[in-house]
């Protein structure tokens, strides 16, 4: 628990887009400084919101890097102090439940679906991102469903970035004789997803059909290189990290191995899809859910899937 402080921006979608692709840019950004884009209403699509957390008053600094994003003309800034509170917990309390593909997630205020053929995920509001409400973390539920039951094999995998565990469970669950290894560069998550697994039944270890954990910056840890190569490598993070990361995913695959992206804006995929394309990395499928795409990607070597025509998706948003 810690005082809160919001500082929001009103503006065009198009403006706040490009300032949530000037902040992925910004590689000196502040770690404490959280931002998240959105549209106002369902109802006004082109009025989107900027806001930025802070666990402190917002010094001169501050206020200067989220005029940064703007090229220097920002819109006026509101700041406002927030109650005492966890504010990603609060963020994160009565989610609702999803659907995508084979997977049912939901926080434990709701009821299990209890539909055959579905599993079922209770993910709590926690200090870690990855409800699975989000649009990145759904669609990548959904893509894991689409490669397992186009005949995908998965004997070593590993989630980069994973916050709550979510998808490390849902892939060991479409692959449940893998290694599974996850990793994420916050050092709470490692608790977040011990608890979860727990709750989820998701057994903990090194052996086939567990999970192991681990705390690490992208694939910089020696558990990550000495599990590997990896036949798929999970990664819903930013789309900057994504970029840098190209060639680390594309080393730590087998040949022929699977890649699968999310967290970045569908503005932003040209320029993922190109370090990926730099890395030997080749697009095997995407789908659009909401502003966010989701990419799977697979080594030169095997690029292509179903006689070698790439499969795009739908925007399969509204049904979720």
């Amino acid at each position: 628990m810690s005082q809160s402080w919001k500082i929001t921006v009103l503006a065009p979608r198009p403006v706040i887009e490009a300032a949530l692709v000037a902040h992925e840019d910004a590689f000196d950004w502040d770690a404490d400084i959280v931002l998240s884009g959105s549209e106002i209403a369902e109802d006004r699509p082109d009025d989107w919101r900027l806001e930025a957390w802070l666990p402190r008053r917002p010094a001169p600094a501050d206020k200067a890097a989220i005029t940064a994003l703007f090229a220097g003309k920002a819109p006026p800034l509101e700041i406002e102090q927030l109650p005492e509170t966890d504010w990603v917990t609060l963020s994160q309390n009565n989610v609702q439940p999803i659907r995508a593909g084979a997977f049912h997630v939901h926080t434990p205020e709701f009821p299990a679906a209890n539909e055959p053929g579905i599993r079922d995920f209770i993910i709590p509001a926690s200090q870690a991102f990855g409800t699975g409400a989000h649009a990145t973390t759904a669609g990548c539920l959904a893509m894991l469903t689409r490669m397992r039951r186009t005949g995908v094999i998965t004997r070593n995998l590993a989630d980069i970035g994973t916050g709550t565990g979510l998808l490390a469970f849902a892939a060991l669950h479409l692959w449940p004789r893998a290694l599974a290894t996850a990793s994420d560069i916050d050092r709470v998550c490692a608790g977040v997803v011990e608890d979860n697994a727990a709750l989820n039944r998701v057994p903990l270890g090194g052996r086939a059909g567990e999970l192991a954990m681990v705390v690490a910056d992208g694939m910089a840890h020696p558990v990550l290189a000495a599990r590997g190569p990896y036949d798929l490598i999970i990664a819903n993070i930013l789309a900057g990290p994504l970029i840098s990361l190209a060639p680390h995913f594309a080393r730590h695959l087998v040949p022929g191995g699977n890649l699968l992206l999310a967290g970045l804006l569908e503005t932003q995929e040209a320029q993922v899809r190109a370090a990926c394309r730099r890395a030997g990395l080749r697009l095997a499928a995407r789908l659009v859910n909401g502003d966010w795409s989701i990419l799977w990607l697979r080594q030169r070597a095997r690029a292509s899937v179903h006689g070698g025509r790439r499969a795009d998706l739908p925007d399969w948003s509204r049904s979720w």
